[in-house]
């Protein structure tokens, strides 16, 4: 089987990965919020499905749907996985998320670019320099040392975290099978029409495990949270999407690290403005010093060049 090859294009590339790592840094934030008033099945299929909307829409008012002739190409078996991974994901990482906090999760959640960037290298041939090679090394460190605390908590009470943390890391492990999936099916449709699959696909998933009487319930704070998690599913994968056509995937999963960064910035903006909806992380100099190694090695490995 012939294999997807980048355009080359590395500062759109690098434009969209940075887009999508802001908006994901936020997510788990926002998710956090939502899901005190939502369950997980109803939250995950509510941002499906209005994902499947917006961008239906938009692609058939610029006459932009997926032929017929071209969906009947391909591969129902590489869109299945990408499907069944994603929303695996999607309900994993929700899940841990209750039980942990928007921070550890995403700590743990960069499990999976890491898994993509050497799905990258193996599948997709892709390959470091020694440069980049120290720079997933230092990356790495940063990550350890950015989120000492968290993980100590983690050492230290285990049973408080452990069943959460097991469901992001599953969660982490099957998104990148779908990343890989994801890349792949680019050979034969762009990404928009790719997208618009996976979300109509994963809303008809989880419509018989959902309960839509409960956003009747909702106050106007979980209400907007709910549709900044379902706007940020359409923007964000839409321009992770693209971005691995434009750029190598072992160079966006490097952005994609700098997501955890976001996450604690908002997290104590929010904490600061609404001091009851989340509580604020406390940063030790030894976490400072590894956030400086988290952009340090990302840099490196995104902006490396690869050897030919």
């Amino acid at each position: 089987m012939r294999l997807h090859q980048s355009s080359g294009n590395w500062r759109l590339g690098l434009a969209l990965s940075l887009f999508t790592t802001f908006l994901w840094g936020v997510l788990p934030v926002a998710l956090g919020v939502t899901v005190q008033a939502l369950d997980a099945y109803t939250l995950t299929w509510f941002r499906f499905l209005v994902a499947f909307g917006l961008l239906g829409g938009y692609l058939a008012a610029r006459q932009q749907l997926p032929p017929i002739e071209k969906l009947r190409r391909l591969p129902i078996q590489l869109l299945g996985i990408a499907v069944v991974y994603l929303a695996i994901n999607y309900l994993l990482f929700l899940q841990g998320l209750a039980y942990t906090s928007p921070s550890h999760a995403e700590v743990l959640i960069q499990i999976a670019p890491v898994l993509m960037g050497l799905g990258g290298i193996v599948v997709f041939k892709e390959r470091y320099t020694r440069r980049q090679w120290i720079g997933l090394g230092v990356l790495t460190l940063g990550l350890i040392l950015f989120f000492n605390e968290q993980l100590r908590v983690f050492i230290v009470e285990p049973t408080k975290y452990l069943l959460g943390s097991g469901m992001v890391v599953v969660g982490a492990i099957t998104w990148a099978v779908y990343a890989m999936a994801q890349k792949q099916l680019l050979q034969k449709l762009p990404s928009s029409h790719i997208m618009l699959l996976i979300y109509g696909c994963c809303a008809l998933v989880f419509t018989p495990a959902t309960s839509p009487q409960q956003l009747l319930t909702l106050s106007p704070l979980h209400w907007g949270m709910l549709i900044f998690c379902a706007l940020n599913t359409v923007f964000a994968y839409g321009a992770f999407a693209e971005s691995l056509e434009h750029w190598e995937a072992s160079k966006v999963s490097a952005v994609l690290a700098l997501a955890p960064l976001v996450t604690l910035v908002s997290m104590w903006a929010v904490s600061l403005f609404f001091p009851n909806l989340v509580a604020p992380e406390k940063l030790t100099g030894l976490a400072v010093f590894g956030a400086v190694l988290v952009v340090a090695g990302s840099i490196a490995i995104a902006l490396g060049k690869s050897r030919k």
